[in-house]
């Protein structure tokens, strides 16, 4: 049985709070990589899975090693070792497993590991009362998915609004940001449910 703590975490972190639309983090490749579809797919899919790790990671270190010897001013340095392991990790892992996946994932991989999302999630797992190791790593694994859905939408969006009667200036990025300021404002009115 699924714990509701759980489950709250994983529609909260999608939907209402989610990374992109309402923390801002990770916009760099929000607006890079949503001109097309394939390029979305790839970098969400590859979020998804160190955003998971990294959170996974990140709550056992934090609560049972940085924390009982008093170590948490190493807090910063900590999480980018983390997250560049994580990366090295998952990209071996998947070399060996899947080079097909490898391949697919191989260029966005190293995108990640300076990408403020993962580093802004791993704060938030230790800056949040999580009460136990699958909260921590649920809130990373559907701040991933989420950081994918609002990817493909805005891809989706995007292709809809390429149209000639946009005026020049507002082409590209700005009619992006735009898009992404009423898809927040969208996501938004999930909040009072």
């Amino acid at each position: 049985m699924v714990d509701s703590n759980v489950l709250t975490i994983v529609v909260t972190t999608i939907f209402i709070q989610n990374i992109l639309l309402s923390q801002f983090l990770g916009l760099c490749p929000f607006i890079g990589v949503s001109n097309h579809k394939k390029n979305a797919l790839g970098m969400g899919l590859a979020t998804t899975l160190v955003l998971t790790l990294t959170a996974s990671l990140t709550y056992p270190i934090w609560h049972f090693i940085l924390i009982p010897f008093e170590l948490t001013y190493l807090k910063t340095l900590t999480l980018i070792l983390v997250i560049a392991a994580s990366v090295q990790a998952l990209e071996l892992t998947l070399r060996i497993v899947s080079p097909l996946l490898h391949q697919t994932l191989g260029l966005y991989l190293p995108l990640i590991t300076s990408n403020c999302a993962v580093l802004g999630v791993a704060l938030l797992v230790i800056n949040s009362d999580f009460d136990s190791w699958l909260q921590a790593t649920a809130f990373g694994a559907s701040a991933g998915i989420g950081f994918a859905l609002v990817l493909l939408l805005l891809t989706q969006l995007r292709h809809q609004i390429q149209n000639p009667r946009v005026p020049k200036i507002w082409q590209g990025s700005p009619i992006g940001l735009v898009t992404a300021g009423i898809m927040s404002l969208a996501f938004m009115g999930l909040q009072g449910l």
